[in-house]
């Protein structure tokens, strides 16, 4: 199943422009990968659970993740980029 269009939150973009510039690029090559199958294995793409259970998360690196949904089977939102963090502040 492949991602046709991705809104994007005023926070997420917010959040993506702090992020160091090769977080950014790696993120933006994260998101080709999402676009064309969003449960690809190096995305770890997972439900959240408890309070954030409406919600997806998929990895960038080890440490930084983007929360996103669902909406309309092929399209998402994105979220909050960041790291663990992030979770606390949906």
């Amino acid at each position: 199943m492949a991602i046709n269009k991705i809104h994007y939150t005023s926070r997420f973009i917010k959040d993506f422009k702090k992020l160091p510039k090769d977080k950014q690029k790696l993120a933006t090559k994260r998101e080709a990968i999402f676009r064309k199958d969003p449960f690809f294995q190096t995305l770890k793409t997972h439900k959240l659970s408890g309070k954030l259970k409406d919600y997806w998360a998929f990895s960038i690196t080890y440490q930084d993740r983007v929360i996103f949904r669902f909406i309309n089977g092929r399209k998402a939102i994105f979220y909050k980029i960041g790291s663990h963090s992030i979770y606390d502040r949906v």
